[in-house]
């Protein structure tokens, strides 16, 4: 047995129907489920980006089935609070990405900058996750100490 892809991620949010709407019409990504699971009526709502038809991000809110109320309670807390981040997205052009996602409303907490990475900006999603939107370096030399980026 091995491991060959990652094909699902998971975003914690507080309301899957803005979530929805601000990762498909802000950010760009198409829905690819919104379905309710069973008979306690969870519902599956999964959005990607159109480059990378393999790999599905879920907009879950915290609670049963996946956590318990107390569990549930405490990471709506973290998210409202603004301390998770949750995944790095690529672009081509992270000052074009920035102006653009600005335009639509989406706010940033750092505008775009160098890194040795590459070139990095950081924004919050709807619910106060914050994510990297980053440019990569076409060559990243991984034996540089970062220091304090």
């Amino acid at each position: 047995m091995r491991i060959t892809d990652v094909s699902l991620a998971t975003i914690w949010v507080l309301d899957q129907d803005s979530a929805k709407e601000f990762y498909t019409e802000k950010l760009g990504m198409e829905v690819r489920n919104d379905m309710t699971l069973g008979e306690g009526g969870m519902r599956w709502v999964t959005v990607g980006t159109k480059n990378q038809p393999e790999l599905q991000v879920t907009l879950m809110v915290p609670g049963p089935p996946s956590l318990d109320p107390e569990s549930a309670e405490q990471l709506k807390a973290l998210i409202a609070k603004g301390v998770l981040g949750a995944v790095g997205f690529n672009t081509d052009d992270c000052h074009a990405a920035y102006r653009e996602l600005s335009a639509k409303g989406v706010t940033f907490i750092q505008e775009p900058q160098d890194r040795p990475y590459g070139i990095e900006a950081i924004f919050r999603d709807d619910s106060g996750n914050w994510f990297s939107l980053t440019e990569p370096s076409e060559t990243l030399d991984t034996t540089k100490s970062w220091g304090n980026c």
